[in-house]
């Protein structure tokens, strides 16, 4: 746990590991975790998309962003490939209470440079935490091929978060980024008290 704790701190920058019971939650709730990581793929791409079709005018965002489109759908395809060998069933999308409390801490009104940076730093978070889980996953699951095959989405998925934060600094004052980035570590961290603890869910 110490380990864990220091690693997520000095490599993710989170200020909170994701509390070690949750992995012995997912292992009960295996068609559960795979559709929602599955899911989280999806909108991981379509997010992207989102932003490039919003940013049209940023050139190093559309150039970062558009291959990534492609690695996040390629991930859902390797998420819904695991379920169907495993003869299990995509599920239904749920609800993301992480995401959507996320977004609560978004500026409100604000102009667009301050829209573009929580925009930019929201999804380095998500994939903060994303890695985050994907390591517990790695180290602690009991099925020795899953350890593996969250292991690579672990190394595939590290240097997203640093890429939004590097994208952020590209058009934004670095210390603008810096401080709005230590506030969104906090609330996160806050945050993260606050949800139920649930194996069906990555975040």
């Amino acid at each position: 746990m110490e380990k864990h704790s220091e690693d997520v701190k000095n490599i993710l920058g989170l200020q909170l590991p994701t509390d070690p019971r949750w992995v012995d939650l997912t292992k009960i709730h295996l068609e559960e975790i795979l559709t929602d990581h599955a899911y989280c793929e999806q909108k991981a791409a379509l997010t992207c998309i989102s932003l490039v079709q919003k940013n049209f005018d940023k050139e190093k965002v559309v150039a970062a962003l558009s291959p990534l489109v492609t690695e996040e759908w390629g991930h859902f395809r390797l998420v819904l490939a695991e379920i169907n060998k495993r003869k299990l069933r995509l599920g239904k999308q749920r609800k993301d209470e992480y995401v959507n409390k996320l977004i609560e801490f978004q500026i409100k009104g604000g102009g667009p440079d301050e829209r573009f940076l929580d925009q930019m730093l929201i999804m380095a978070l998500v994939e903060a935490r994303s890695c985050e889980r994907f390591k517990r996953l790695s180290e602690g699951l009991d099925d020795k091929y899953l350890r593996n095959f969250y292991r690579r989405f672990m190394e595939s998925e590290a240097g997203h978060y640093t890429l939004f934060l590097e994208l952020a600094e590209t058009y934004i004052d670095k210390k603008t980024v810096r401080k709005r980035w230590q506030q969104w570590l906090n609330y996160e961290k806050e945050m993260i008290h606050t949800l139920e603890i649930r194996g069906d869910r990555i975040h």
